[in-house]
């Protein structure tokens, strides 16, 4: 097919979407796409270069061309976390059309499931402060209602985690929520949960896995059109606050409510920030129920603005995005930041290390000592904090984290008797753990309720943090000294990340394959001894993991390696960790230098990385 054939079977596939579109703006952003792509440049001479004029009008019709290929190289898919993609016309973006879809193949699905089984499905519908959000979850309560399933919708935009809640609470059969979580501005998501009478097990209420996505996939995929799926005018149910109140509740249900608890708690002055999201209001009011009234929230990003403008990307793991909420801790020595992702998923935690300045990479300090802890970190914190709440009852109870987490929860399970589970990534994978009572992912994710919330919950895990930060407050300590116990426990563990980000998607598939075929034999200086092939699987005693693409190394000196491609993003990332010995009645001192020491062998061991995959 010549280019210009091409050409001609793009624009009738456009032209085909645009008739369908039921949003007037993105048909009509088509349809200039269309115009421009279409106008080749006037006057050009065969032979002769053409002058500037002309070569802009080529360069224009290029680009339409080649964004309009873009936007239809296929229908987005359900990825590691549900449909997400950049706001625009076409079936590969984020649109009402694709919603609709998308709502519609969900709909199939679920009457499919509870054939002949009565009553009809129930589905919650939650939506955040995004551009289009509340659009989108209107577009799917009125599909879902024209086939007869009963429509809970949030009452306004609200935290990811209240419409996790919801789907337990209720009893529904699914969730939908609208979010793009940490993404940037321009991009917006499409969440899915089962619960209820379709998944009966320890996944009840957790996002969508295998087979499940791809059944919904086959019924987006069936949908002849968006004309040809009904939509109903009313008929779904707006929820009312109970349901906020209900969900704060059940997090309080985490607080020590006693009076000592409650002084402590006074005495704690906490820097808040939701990024510009929708948790702010509700995390405040959670925090209040426990008595941690001294909450100062970054005033720049206090209210939610679908353009995040105070951060150049909305997400706490970024450069700059919490030094406001720095910045503001330091002025008025408070004791701990704590900052939310825009749809309140995920948690960072920020402390004052008086070590910080000695290190480099993520411990680099910031105003007055301040620096934000690791995912690892916090995860090691709040796992410690479960196994305290279990207060000894510890039969059946599990921790769990992903494959690419620190091993260091799995040494305090261990030594609490408690059991341990790694999984995939992605906490469609954690929250299905039987006997979950605390898991996490080192990219700030953690679950410190699975009993109310199958994911990830920033707005919970604020408040155990807050709580923590009391009792070793009240006893003198810090957050550092708890991590400093730790390491005198367990060992120093140090984590740390490389990435390469690729414009071509198959040098994504090369890089992981180089490395795979031909692994480092040594890290750090010390010698490889184990390289698993991930994709292979590890079916053994330690893990069982099903395949997944990517590579995990260990070496002598206990450091491990795992290498993968992003499930999000166009990179390939690595995930380093190193081990280093503490002596149980070490100093201050020596756990710094123990900190310093195993920050020189992650440097080593990362720039080993970083040759081995040629970056």
């Amino acid at each position: 097919m010549t280019g210009e054939d091409a050409w001609t079977a793009l624009e009738a596939r456009v032209q085909t979407w645009i008739d369908d579109d039921p949003d007037p703006q993105t048909a009509e952003e088509l349809r200039r796409l269309l115009a421009q792509g279409g106008r080749g440049p006037a006057g050009l001479t065969p032979g002769r270069e053409p002058d500037p004029t002309q070569q802009q009008a080529i360069d224009a019709q290029a680009a339409a061309r080649a964004e309009l290929a873009d936007r239809f190289s296929g229908l987005l898919q359900f990825g590691t976390a549900g449909l997400r993609g950049r706001l625009g016309g076409g079936p590969h973006r984020m649109n009402r059309a694709v919603v609709i879809r998308a709502a519609s193949g969900l709909a199939d699905y679920l009457l499919g499931e509870l054939d002949g089984i009565t009553p009809p499905p129930r589905v919650v519908v939650g939506f955040d402060a995004r551009h289009n959000s509340a659009q989108f979850a209107r577009d799917s309560a009125a599909v879902l209602t024209a086939v007869g399933i009963e429509v809970l919708v949030l009452p306004w935009a609200l935290p990811t985690p209240v419409l996790a809640f919801a789907v337990r609470h209720l009893g529904a059969d699914a969730g939908v929520m609208v979010t793009a979580s940490h993404n940037p501005p321009q991009d917006n998501g499409y969440k899915v949960y089962l619960g209820g009478r379709v998944v009966t097990d320890a996944g009840q209420g957790s996002q969508i896995v295998p087979p499940a996505d791809a059944a919904i996939a086959a019924e987006i995929a069936r949908v002849p059109s968006v004309a040809s799926v009904p939509r109903a005018e009313s008929g779904w149910t707006v929820l009312g606050p109970e349901i906020v109140d209900a969900y704060v509740e059940s997090v309080l249900s985490l607080a020590d409510r006693s009076p000592e608890a409650l002084e402590a708690a006074r005495r704690v002055r906490i820097v808040l920030t939701p990024l510009h999201g929708v948790g702010g209001e509700v995390a405040a009011r959670v925090l209040a129920g426990a008595g941690f009234t001294d909450v100062l929230v970054v005033p720049e990003q206090e209210a939610p603005d679908p353009d995040f403008p105070s951060v150049a990307f909305p997400n706490p793991e970024e450069p700059g995005a919490i030094d406001l909420a720095l910045g503001l801790a330091a002025d008025e020595r408070a004791d701990v930041v704590l900052a939310l992702d825009p749809d309140a998923d995920r948690c960072a935690v920020a402390t004052v290390d008086p070590r910080a300045r000695q290190h480099r990479g993520p411990d680099t300090a910031g105003a007055d000592g301040w620096r934000m802890l690791h995912g690892d970190e916090t995860g090691a914190l709040l796992g410690a904090a479960a196994v305290d709440r279990l207060a000894g009852q510890t039969q059946g109870a599990v921790l769990a984290s992903s494959i690419v987490s620190s091993r260091l929860l799995g040494r305090i399970a261990e030594h609490a008797g408690v059991g341990y589970a790694q999984t995939l990534t992605g906490f469609k994978w954690i929250s299905r753990v039987d006997g979950l009572v605390f898991g996490y992912e080192e990219a700030l994710g953690y679950c410190v309720d699975p009993e109310h919330v199958h994911d990830k919950d920033g707005i919970s895990a604020s408040l155990v943090v807050a709580t923590m930060v009391a009792r070793l407050k009240a006893g003198g300590h810090t957050l550092m000294d708890r991590l400093d116990d730790l390491a005198r426990t367990h060992g120093l563990h140090l984590t740390d990340q490389v990435s390469a980000r690729f414009v071509d998607l198959a040098d994504i598939a090369a890089a992981v394959h180089r490395i795979t075929a031909t692994p480092p034999r040594t890290l750090g200086g010390s010698p490889v001894t184990s390289v698993v092939d991930l994709a292979a699987g590890t079916d053994d005693d330690r893990d069982g993991l099903p395949a997944t693409p990517g590579l995990r190394m260990f070496t002598a000196d206990g450091t491990r390696v795992v290498v993968r491609p992003s499930g999000t993003e166009p990179k390939v990332k690595c995930y380093l960790e190193v081990v280093e010995p503490v002596a149980p009645d070490a100093d201050h001192a020596a756990v710094g230098h123990a900190r310093s020491a195993a920050r020189h062998r992650l440097d080593a061991v990362a720039a080993d990385v970083r040759a081995a995959l040629g970056i």
